[in-house]
């Protein structure tokens, strides 16, 4: 098997790059038939991004502080462990947002869609599922759509629910809501398209950020499941992602 070994800028990381190449040679990502993301979640997700056209799959390695998204970091039997290795398919969001200068912006999530006030002032938002207004005005820090792989990251400390891999919804979460202040969010549908207003840009201004790309003075935001063909990571049998979520449920702390 061809692999392509890529690790963030940390010395573990580029170490262990290192040691692997010597071991299994490594070739450009363009013509391997698996990457290898040495690093943490962060890094994950950038591999993911920097990478998704290729239609390859990928198979990570925890080398930094978050592994969610990782396999434990081992030299040896690596063909072994891709052999047994589950798949798991990772279907991003499209961001479309509208700044204050009327310039349009795209991004894509793999984790999710947040918007968050700038300043002092608490965000007022409208929002809309598939054009239908559902809350006119909701006051808060921010607001977020989270895909299932990333429920159990900003969604969950923000008191979203985990959403199973393969339950094909979205969930809707609110951050520190003020107004309504029963609100606690809602679970969509994944083809469900949420389109959020800000009522009071001026005085009251919102960013918007999918995964780490973010657009400042937002006007209006259009969040949607991406379309295309999803990314493929692959998780040795005891840390498949699917359980992982599962035992998030359940976890003391």
């Amino acid at each position: 098997m061809r692999f392509a070994f890529v690790a963030s800028d940390t010395s573990v990381a580029q170490q262990a790059q290192r040691k692997l190449v010597e071991r299994y040679g490594d070739v450009p990502p363009e013509r391997a038939e698996l990457i290898v993301a040495l690093g943490g979640d962060g890094f994950m997700l950038r591999t993911l991004h920097a990478y998704r056209e290729l239609e390859v799959p990928v198979y990570g390695m925890k080398l930094g502080r978050v592994g969610f998204l990782m396999n434990k970091h081992k030299l040896d039997s690596l063909p072994e462990r891709i052999a047994r290795a589950h798949t798991a398919s990772l279907f991003p969001l499209q961001m479309q947002v509208v700044d204050a200068a009327g310039d349009v912006h795209t991004a894509l999530a793999f984790n999710e869609v947040s918007l968050l006030r700038q300043s002092n002032q608490a965000a007022h938002l409208e929002v809309q599922l598939n054009d239908i207004v559902k809350l006119p005005n909701l006051i808060c820090d921010g607001i977020m759509v989270a895909t299932p792989a990333g429920s159990t990251a900003y969604n969950l400390s923000a008191h979203g629910p985990i959403l199973p891999l393969d339950a094909n919804v979205l969930a809707l979460t609110p951050i520190s809501p003020f107004r309504p202040r029963r609100w606690r969010g809602a679970i969509l549908p994944h083809r469900t398209e949420v389109i959020l207003r800000v009522l009071d840009p001026g005085k009251r201004p919102v960013s918007a950020t999918a995964d780490f790309h973010e657009v400042r003075d937002v006007r209006t935001v259009a969040i949607r499941q991406s379309g295309g063909q999803g990314v493929r990571l692959l998780f040795d049998p005891e840390h498949n992602l699917e359980q992982r979520i599962l035992d998030e449920q359940f976890a003391a702390e």
